[in-house]
């Protein structure tokens, strides 16, 4: 049997892609296959669908309730899994430590006031350096 894939141009028949179930049927004058490069089909004779089609349809009975409960445990695992990272999260940010990478520390604390005559001599005198060489690159 030939394998074909998603897109490709192929003549009249029935095209089985065990990745979707299905059965694609292309008409006698030819046409695409649906889908892309990724779906993968093989050509099946016409006899053999009367032995293809009916085993797709009961296994697909058989699983169904299997799959019903399989979503149902996930859904339940999600939920749980759920609760258990936001539980995580706010444990973790309550033991993070209280500074952030790229802020500046040696500005005090947020409504800490500075009591007066804190500043420096040699930061008043480098003040007044800066702002003398820049009032006379001004001029």
């Amino acid at each position: 049997m030939a394998k074909y894939t998603g897109g490709m141009q192929v003549g009249g028949g029935y095209y089985y892609s065990a990745r979707h179930w299905a059965v694609e049927v292309v008409p006698s004058e030819g046409g695409r296959l649906p889908g892309d490069v990724a779906s993968h089909y093989v050509k099946i004779p016409f006899p053999a669908l009367f032995v293809v089609v009916p085993l797709l349809g009961a296994l697909f009975l058989m699983f169904l309730p299997m799959i019903g409960f399989a979503m149902l445990g996930y859904a339940i695992v999600k939920r749980l899994a759920g609760g258990a990272r936001k539980s995580a999260e706010e444990l973790a940010s309550t033991i993070t430590p209280g500074w952030q990478p790229g802020e500046a520390h040696f500005t005090g604390k947020p409504g800490e006031e500075k009591p007066a005559g804190e500043a420096r001599p040699e930061l008043k005198a480098l003040e007044r350096e800066i702002e003398a060489r820049k009032g006379g690159d001004k001029k």
